[in-house]
This record gives C-alpha cells, structure tokens and sequence, in this order.
C-alpha cells in the first residue's frame, strides 16, 4: 500500500461509542454513538446518536452543528445503524462540554440539552488498536476507515444523574481484546475519488 491513501478523506475526528447490554449477546439496552469532527463537508461540530431505556428506548440526536447531523444520517452514521438513516428523529440543539480525563485511566464526555446533561465515560481502557480499511474492503461498508481504538470494558452512560443499566462485554478483534465500547481517536473515513 502506498504511504498516501489514495482515497477522499470525507471527514476526521473521534468516534467513541457506548454499547451496553445486560447479558452477553442480547440486544443493546444503550447504544451511544459520539462524534466531535474537526473536518467534514458539514464543517465542525459534535453530535450524539442515542439509544436506551433512559430515552425510553427511543433514539435521540443531540447536536451543535445539525447539519453535520443530517450529512452523518446520510453517510456513515446510517451505514453503521440503518435505524438512524430515519430524518424524521428531530435534533436537539445541545452544547458538548471539554472532554474530561485521561483515556489510559478514564474519559468523559458531558452534552448539555434541553433534556439535561447526558455524561459517557469510558474506564479500564486497554491497549489500542490501529484500523485502517480501504473503501468497500469490509462487506457492507463502501467508506474506508483509520482509526485508533482503545477497548474500554468499564463505561457508563447517564441521563441527569440516572444510570443505564447494562454493562459492556469483552470481545475480541482480529486476535486482540476488545470490547463492546471504545474509545476512537484519530478517526478518518475516506470513500473512492
């Protein structure tokens, strides 16, 4: 592989998500997925795609950039989660706070809405990953990805105080811990020129 990917960068940023469940295997109680992009046709901005009992177990969008929110929907938010491809979810205006920690010990992110403060923190973080996919590589996925993961088998979500319930598994990634929620720094995707 060439040193310059040779594919269009769509957007950059972090992704981390929160997947928890009460037993190994069942359906998600609480899905989270966070963004904050630095770079996107959309411009910056944050935006977090949620699902869970403290929801009613309804999805809610929060976001600073709604734009960016809908483009996501669109593109890879919808590929990841068909169920967010739907654009009648409305999108909450919301402000997303300074992220809090140290992702070796603990990472905090805090969004503030009109439905009160959802806070997702991350903790017993393991040995990051590097994951770089070319377009279409993966079935299913025409955008290429580059990305750091950093397993957390410790997270937890809360809405005004109130806990999710469910907690995340360990799994395994192409022979290395993993888990079902994580950390994602310096995340790319990219589609064909």
């Amino acid at each position: 592989m060439a040193a310059t990917d040779p594919n269009r960068v769509i957007l950059t940023g972090e992704n981390p998500f929160i997947r928890l469940s009460h037993k190994d295997g069942d359906a998600n109680s609480t899905d989270a997925s966070f963004w904050r992009l630095y770079f996107s046709p959309m411009g910056p901005g944050h935006v977090l795609y949620l699902k869970s009992e403290l929801t009613e177990d309804r999805w809610e969008i929060y976001s600073d950039n709604i734009a960016l929110a809908r483009w996501l929907q669109d593109t890879v938010q919808g590929m990841l989660n068909a169920e967010l491809k739907d654009k009648s979810i409305p999108v909450q205006e919301a402000e997303f706070a300074k992220p809090e920690g140290n992702p070796h010990h603990f990472w905090t992110e805090r969004v503030l809405s009109a439905d009160g403060e959802i806070a997702l923190t991350w903790y017993e973080t393991g040995d990051p990953l590097l994951i770089h996919t070319q377009p279409n590589e993966v079935p299913g996925r025409q955008y290429g990805l580059s990305t750091i993961l950093m397993p957390a088998l410790g997270a937890r979500l809360t809405l005004n105080g109130m806990e999710a319930s469910g907690r995340p598994w360990p799994r395994e990634r192409d022979g290395r811990p993993f888990s079902t929620c994580a950390l994602a720094f310096s995340e790319s995707w990219t589609e064909p020129r």
